[in-house]
């Protein structure tokens, strides 16, 4: 029997983890772990070792209500950051760019699947749906997806394992060819940059300027993120399955991402200025958390060919957008933080931008941000396209 087993317990012992591993990473010692290894990966794995070591137990009604309820609230208090009006402003050239990265990303998993899928399990293509998520906008979109389509607990960990050796490889990439972004550009025959101006307009936007968090807005987020997502969750159960991926639970992701973007356009969204995204991240890291106590540490021994498949994948990511780039005759800064965009999101899309251009880590945070919001649908859609692909 495992030490911990009343459904509080877990609850605090998993937030206690979650809390332990962010005090962590702020101290100095600490820092360059957390530069190799991201938070995300202890979120997940700590739990997984805490249950192989008999301290939380595989199954506990807190795991389904966590994943029930807190997903789609996480949802919505992230997506209500996203500032689509300047989005728009990045002009067809910065759009083009980065939705030939998603197609990218659609077209690299189905192939790669398409290849490898004879020596992989049955069930890969909902794994590889799921890391599509998380390629195109990042961590939130692979919960989502992943968790929408069910996925089973141990492959999800090894999608995490996947997703952060060769994404950040990726990333490493990425960052080594800003060297010679003059001679791509040249190449590329780039005439003008589309977005010099954008990234001021963004650092002085008013969603940028955080205010300290009080009683009534806190209240305020619970009621906006747990109220939304209930209501979105009661209307999913209503909508018919779509096969095997766009579920009850699938119809309350979509549903979810619909009315946080159009509270994005609402007075609520100044609640980003409060702290909403970072409530949304708790709700999200807890139900990391809670997969990964779930989970099997053997089925890491399934890493190592699915290396492989994100390889391949990555590859056809990166011929794909630098095909687009070269008709768009786009510069390398905006090919480079569109991949990113899609494969990291918005916590590592300004760092590159950062390193191709000083100044323009805020675009970089927008287009990471637009990625957040086109992960819930290509993702779907290329969980759809692997399971037709399986079947073959």
């Amino acid at each position: 029997m495992p030490l911990i087993q009343d459904p509080t317990a877990v609850l605090v012992y998993l937030v206690s983890l979650i809390g332990l591993i962010y005090y962590v990473k702020e101290q100095a010692w600490a820092k360059k772990l957390f530069d190799v290894i991201p938070p995300v990966i202890f979120i997940y794995f700590l739990p997984m070792i805490s249950t192989t070591l008999g301290i939380t137990p595989e199954q506990s009604d807190l795991y389904s209500w966590v994943k029930t309820y807190l997903l789609p609230a996480a949802l919505v208090l992230l997506l209500l950051s996203a500032d689509v009006r300047a989005i728009a402003k990045l002009g067809p050239k910065a759009l083009g760019t980065m939705l030939g990265g998603t197609v990218g990303i659609v077209l690299g998993g189905v192939i790669s699947l398409a290849i490898f899928g004879a020596w992989l399990p049955e069930d890969a293509w909902q794994g590889m749906g799921a890391l599509s998520g998380s390629w195109i906008g990042g961590s939130a979109n692979m919960v989502a997806v992943g968790t929408s389509i069910g996925v089973r607990d141990e492959l999800f960990g090894v999608m995490i394992i996947v997703d952060t050796i060769v994404g950040y490889g990726w990333m490493g990439i990425v960052i080594f060819i800003s060297a010679f972004q003059s001679r791509l550009d040249k190449w590329n025959k780039v005439t003008d940059s589309p977005i010099d101006d954008l990234s001021d307009h963004l650092a002085n936007s008013d969603l940028q300027k955080s205010e300290p968090l009080n009683f009534p807005s806190l209240i305020f987020m619970l009621v906006v993120g747990i109220g939304v997502g209930f209501l979105c969750l009661q209307a999913g159960d209503f909508l018919p399955d779509l096969g095997k991926v766009v579920t009850s639970f699938g119809w309350t992701v979509i549903l979810v991402s619909l009315v946080g973007l159009g509270l994005s356009f609402t007075p609520v969204a100044k609640l980003e200025k409060r702290g909403a995204s970072h409530l949304g991240n708790f709700f999200l890291y807890l139900l990391l958390a809670t997969i990964g106590a779930k989970a099997d540490l053997k089925a890491i021994t399934e890493a190592p060919l699915f290396l492989a498949v994100g390889v391949v994948w990555i590859a056809v990511h990166a011929t794909v957008l630098f095909s687009v780039g070269r008709m768009l005759k786009a510069p390398m800064f905006l090919i480079a933080i569109s991949s990113q965009a899609n494969i990291g999101g918005v916590v590592s899309a300004p760092i590159v931008a950062a390193v191709y251009q000083k100044g323009m880590a805020p675009v970089g945070l927008l287009m990471g941000v637009l990625g957040n919001i086109l992960g819930l649908y290509f993702g779907f859609l290329t969980a759809q396209l692997m399971e037709w692909v399986s079947r073959l």
